[in-house]
Order: structure tokens, then sequence, then C-alpha cells
């Protein structure tokens, strides 16, 4: 079960309180049922502002003192919850279904629905919401737009369509590769899947370069032409739309909460890119076939300052060795060949290593982690992910002789010896310190046993 708001909270100690738990385990579902549709989602996940609102709900909760009037307030519910199905509350996004007549309008960034479908009184229904995963980030949800949902008597629209919406959000942390990929593509394949391609595509907050960066994989999500609805005057009105994206976690889909898997979604790449390979290499016991090893490569911060010393070691041992450092000048597509082509990719903990998402299966990720005890980050972004794209993992943890920051600070400096130091004053440091101001000169002798263990591999 996701995890309400506290509002959401003090609901449930509030039921308890008032034993709302009456005469059957049917009645405390039928009650859980109500409240996580019509007040847990529109509260927590929807930021409802309005402490009227809230004084609202919570008159409206005693009445399930008396147990005669259940039935009557499910009833008075029906349509209600009907209209905002599967608003969950998302422990990362801010995500709802609309289900019936919705007006947009870009330039008052408002959606509108018909009050009548609703059961509640127009101009009753009124919250604001941004639509985009990572909701408990203010760095994030300070670059989104947000949209306000209310109710009318009817509608005004000056287009009709005839197919459902998603509204998403492209501000947040877009531009960087994992997030466009974890917060935004993989999200919108989970959401959109369900329509196959019978959908259109509303976005607020437009980058136009990223929609040109993943146009392949937008027009297989979507027949339809992508609206840019902060720049539009008319009105749009649909038969239902999603407000925000499904989210289940970094760069991935927990399959237990949906009907795809990462499995899927990697062949929907391969389809999208006609990438030819579906399986690594196979060694065996042919000792000609060489496997193709990629290098991710960086310029900025954790960059290799010895690339050709191992690149060198790495062709010694049997490697095909290539180079990449993608960009925003290279196609998308021209990675995904490259990316595919290759039996190993290795770099340094960072958005680069996200494009092992093109890689054959089986094939195997090496990520490099640098100093700085990011060890959970490391796992949570890539260690996880890999897996459930069967693909095989391997790290390697770099010793503080192979970071750059030994040259800037003594041995016994806490941010040397003591990277938990800087963790307690807060991301910020941590990122400043150990991703934006490290590079690293790889021990390849020490390295070497990771390079044997992945050719292992290679020959089961």
């Amino acid at each position: 079960m996701h995890k309400c708001s506290p509002f959401c909270s003090s609901f449930k100690e509030k039921r308890l309180t008032h034993g709302v738990l009456v005469g059957s385990l049917l009645a405390a579902f039928t009650i859980s049922i109500v409240f996580k549709s019509y007040f847990c989602t529109q509260l927590s996940a929807l930021h409802i502002q309005s402490q009227s609102s809230m004084d609202a709900a919570e008159n409206q909760f005693m009445m399930f003192k008396d147990a005669g009037l259940l039935q009557e307030l499910v009833e008075e519910s029906t349509s209600a919850k009907s209209i905002f199905n599967a608003c969950d509350c998302e422990p990362i996004s801010n995500y709802c279904e609309i289900n019936g007549d919705v007006a947009v309008q870009g330039n008052s960034s408002t959606i509108s629905m018909v009050s009548l479908r609703t059961g509640i009184p127009a101009g009753e229904i009124s919250w604001t919401v941004k639509p985009y995963v990572r909701k408990e980030n203010a760095a994030a949800m300070d670059l989104v737009k947000s949209w306000a949902v209310t109710s009318m008597e009817f509608l005004h629209c000056d287009l009709i369509q005839t197919v459902p919406a998603i509204l998403f959000s492209l501000g947040g942390f877009s531009g960087n590769h994992f997030h466009d990929f974890s917060d935004l593509v993989i999200p919108l394949y989970i959401t959109s899947r369900q329509f196959n391609g019978e959908v259109q595509f509303v976005v607020t907050d437009n980058r136009h370069w990223w929609i040109s960066k993943f146009r392949g994989i937008l027009a297989k999500l979507s027949r339809y032409n992508i609206v840019d609805i902060d720049q539009e005057r008319k009105t749009h009105c649909y038969p239902s739309m999603i407000v925000g994206l499904k989210y289940h976690h970094e760069l991935g889909i927990d399959q237990s909460m949906s009907q795809l898997s990462m499995k899927d979604f990697r062949q929907f790449l391969r389809r999208t890119y006609s990438l030819k390979r579906a399986k690594a290499i196979e060694i065996g016991d042919d000792a000609r076939k060489m496997p193709r090893l990629l290098i991710i490569t960086r310029r900025k911060s954790r960059s290799f300052t010895n690339i050709d010393k191992i690149t060198r070691v790495e062709s010694s041992l049997g490697y095909n060795v290539v180079t990449m450092e993608p960009n925003i000048s290279t196609s998308l597509g021209s990675v995904a060949e490259t990316v595919n082509s290759c039996d190993v990719l290795m770099g340094i903990h960072g958005a680069g290593l996200t494009n092992m998402v093109f890689l054959p299966d089986n094939a195997i990720v090496i990520q490099i982690v640098p100093l700085g005890s990011i060890d959970e980050l490391a796992k949570q972004d890539f260690e996880q992910p890999a897996m459930d794209m069967e693909l095989r993992y391997l790290e390697y943890k770099i010793k503080a002789k192979e970071s750059s920051l030994i040259s800037k600070y003594k041995a016994d400096h806490l941010i040397i010896k003591d990277p938990l130091s800087v963790h307690k004053q807060g991301w910020d440091a941590v990122r400043s310190v150990y991703l934006d101001k490290q590079n690293v000169k790889l021990d390849v002798k020490r390295f070497r046993p990771t390079l044997l263990k992945a050719l292992q591999l290679l020959h089961q």
C-alpha cells in the first residue's frame, strides 16, 4: 500500500478512534475504497490547497460513525469516484485519471470538468497539481508549472478531440539523460502503453529539444501530434485525461504494479530504433570471438584521466574496445545502435550509464563507483535496474589513490577518510565534492580481475 500524506494518516487514525470497522471486513474494505478514491487521492496526491475543503472532508468523515449512513455515502460518492478513478496516494509522482469530459486551457493553466458528472456543485472542486514525478523534491518542482483543476456547469470547447489525453511536464530534471529516462520516458511508457497509440500527449513546460531527442519513442507511443499546451489559445476538450505520469522506481518498472516489465520496455526500444542484437555474445569455447566493450567517457567531471592505458589493458585481454561520449549533438538513435553492438558497458557513476537500456540481454554493466560513500545511490540508480533489465552487473569501487581528490586534500582530510561527514552537510555538498569535482585515474592492475570476471561471465 502506498504511503499517504499526514492528512491521510490522520484519517486512518480517526477511523480506528471512531470505530469505523463496523460489523465486518467487507464494510471496512468499502470504507477504505471510498476514502482512497475520494479523499486521500485528491488531498495527498493532488495537493488540495483549501483548508475549507479539508474541513468539509473532516465533517463528512464523521458520518462514518453512523453505520446506517455508510450506504448513503457510498452512493453519493459513486459519480465522484468514477471521475477521479485511480487518483492514488502516489509516493513519488503527481498522478490522476479524470474520467469524463475535460477541457484544457493553456493560457490559464486550467483543467475543467463538468460538475454534473461529479455530483458536486460547480466550483466546489478546486486544487492545483504539478504533473511531474518527484513531487517531494522542491528543486524539481520549482521548475514545473502548476495547473488548476476545477469543476464547471458546462465546458466551452474550441477543439474537440475523440481520444484521451495525457498531460505531463517537461520541466523538473529534464535534460539530464538519467532523469529523461527515469522521470519521463519510462513513466510515459507505463502510462500510455494501455492506449496502443490512441492517446494525445499534452505537454506543459515544453522543451523543443527534448521532443526532438525522443521523437522516435514519442511517435511509437502516440499516433497524434503533441500539443504544446502553454502556447495554445484555444481550449482543447477530451473524453478523459490523465494528469501526470505513473512512476514505479528509478529507471525501472515494478511488474507487481503493472502488466508491463523492463523486458517489454527494452524490446520496445529495439523495435523503435531497429536494433539488431537481442542477446550478447556467447564466447563458449571459441576463443576467436572478441566481445565488444564500450567505455562511456565524460569531460567535465568523473572522467577517466588514463583512458589510453585502460583501453590498452582491455585490448590485451581480448576485448574489442570502443569509447563514446554522448552529448546533445549525438542522436539517440546513433547512441542506441552503438550500445546495442556491445557486450560490455563500463563507466563512472553518472547519467551515461543510463544507455544500458539499449544493451542486448545478458550483456554486462561495469559501474565504477567514485570516492564518496555513494554506494546506495549506485545501487539504486544502476545496479538494481541492470538486474531488472536481464543484464549482468559488476562493480568496481575506487580507492582514495585513484581519485583526483587525493591531489587536493591530504589523506587524513575528512573528505578523503570520512565521506559520511560530508553527507551530513546535505546532498548539495555531496554532489559538489564527489560528483562535480572528482576524476578517476583507474588502477588498471587492480581493475584487471573485474575485466577477467566479465570475460568469465561471457563464457558461461
